[in-house]
């Protein structure tokens, strides 16, 4: 199992329990320690894995910290727990701090189970940033947090490439911050430069930048709309929609796949979140997504005769997850997308189903 179908079965567990860890240890035991075997490390070997890491820092003696992971007999990453129900702040990573300047560990990481706080020492040598280069939400897994996570796995660990990482990371973090910023509310300085390039001749006063600056507003987010939905719609194309198109309800309208087909984040979680249960049965490699203006279809082996599932999100208000038994689809209401994990059942039935020959 790779490690993004990993993290959706960790996402799936961390939604479901979060609100019962209401302890560190709780936290510990249900959601870090699975989190630390998907990156691959022994959590029984205490010579890999050791928890309750104790040094001596000053006059502060016997403070610990939960864990510390040591990567061929070197200590390489400290971690610090707090229960799955605190946010996490600046204030609770003060025993990583303290031990970042008296171990060799070059990676300290700040967790409540479910928000994951990577530091460095980017700004000053063996001293722990203030900030954190890189942060992972299990509530919200990213397309790229499997790729970056990879960094941290056992068997992929290099320090001196996650530290030039980090840097960049970090760098690239801040530039969004401001970005951001200026997306949400551009400043002065940002208004001018953009009127001075659409504007020419123009001098920039109240009225022109009261005139501009929602315009410029509109241009953003439409030029940040149209990116991503370009990007969604390349990189995630994975099967020829034009292959055995035409399936029971399916259109054989080429046109109507042709023009206008978005799949949006929503429905590749939702397609991850099948896929993930799928894969304690086949090979997830076998289960694929093809959508239409219609609805988005899971299908297994991209054969559009073994319908899996499929996912009806088009609607603003009501989302449902489409099961089958034979030929006959029923409509589930979604309200979120972990409710998708309530249908493993029917999902797992259908596997079976189409392992037995019989067809959708």
């Amino acid at each position: 199992m790779d490690l993004s179908t990993k993290l959706i079965e960790l996402e799936k567990r961390t939604m479901q329990h979060r609100e019962l860890l209401l302890t560190e240890e709780a936290a510990k035991t249900a959601l870090v320690m699975p989190f630390l075997q998907a990156l691959g490390y022994d959590v029984f070997n205490p010579g890999e894995v050791i928890p309750e890491f104790t040094a001596d820092v000053g006059i502060k003696k016997g403070e610990k910290v939960d864990y510390a992971l040591c990567i061929d007999g070197r200590l390489s990453i400290l971690i610090e727990c707090k229960p799955s129900s605190i946010e996490l702040d600046l204030k609770h990573a003060s025993q990583l701090y303290r031990y970042f300047s008296t171990t060799e560990a070059r990676v300290a990481i700040l967790t409540n189970g479910v928000d994951y706080k990577f530091y460095s020492d980017i700004e000053q040598p063996n001293k722990m940033d203030d900030k954190p280069f890189y942060i992972f939400s299990m509530g919200t897994i990213r397309r790229n947090d499997p790729q970056t996570l990879e960094r941290f796995t056992r068997h992929q660990f290099n320090i001196d490439a996650i530290v030039a990482e980090a840097g960049r990371l970090k760098l690239e973090s801040q530039t969004r911050i401001e970005l951001d910023k200026e997306f949400a509310n551009p400043s002065d300085e940002f208004v001018r430069m953009m009127a001075s390039r659409v504007l020419p001749g123009g001098r920039m006063t109240a009225a022109v930048r009261e005139q501009f600056q929602p315009i410029l507003m509109a241009s953003i987010s439409s030029l940040i709309r149209d990116r991503v939905n370009d990007r969604l719609t390349n990189a995630l194309n994975v099967a020829n929609p034009y292959d055995d198109l035409v399936a029971e309800g399916a259109s054989d309208d080429m046109s109507e796949i042709e023009d206008g087909i978005i799949t949006t984040e929503d429905e590749i979680s939702g397609f991850r979140i099948v896929q993930a249960i799928a894969a304690r049965h086949v090979d997830p490699k076998r289960v694929v997504i093809r959508d239409s203006k219609s609805y988005c279809a899971i299908l297994l082996d991209d054969n559009n005769r073994k319908t899996l599932a499929r996912l009806h999100f088009n609607s603003v208000t009501t989302r449902y997850l489409g099961t089958f038994s034979g030929k006959v689809e029923t409509r589930h209401p979604v309200s979120a997308l972990t409710d998708v994990y309530k249908f493993e059942d029917e999902i797992v039935a259908r596997l079976t189903e189409l392992g037995s020959g019989k067809e959708g």
